[in-house]
């Protein structure tokens, strides 16, 4: 009796061994997951940031050509633009002088 007690402890011991060796390298295969998720997520986030660039110098472009162009509706646009941008600048220089 005592002899199976025995076995069934160490087998018991080994099975414990082997989950605990299993946790530790799953806690490891994690930890480096973690890593590379925070690599990704800084790739994505500079990808973004240049996507963002692109687009204002793309729309600044397509804005110049407007200005450029003979296209009337076009030329309505860039002068709508213009006329916006400048009422905003005359805000901040309201703001500005309070």
């Amino acid at each position: 009796m005592a002899e199976k007690h025995e076995k069934l402890l160490s087998e018991l011991e080994f099975r414990l061994r082997q989950l605990m060796y299993l946790c530790d390298s799953l806690k490891e295969e994690n930890q480096g997951l973690r890593v590379q998720l925070e690599e990704k997520n800084g790739e994505v986030n500079r990808i973004n940031t240049q996507l963002e660039q692109l687009n204002l110098k793309y729309n600044n472009l397509k804005f110049a050509k407007t200005l450029t162009g003979t296209d009337q509706e076009g030329v309505d646009k860039a002068k709508k633009r213009l006329l916006k941008l400048v009422q905003d600048v005359d805000k901040c220089i309201a703001l500005l002088k309070i």
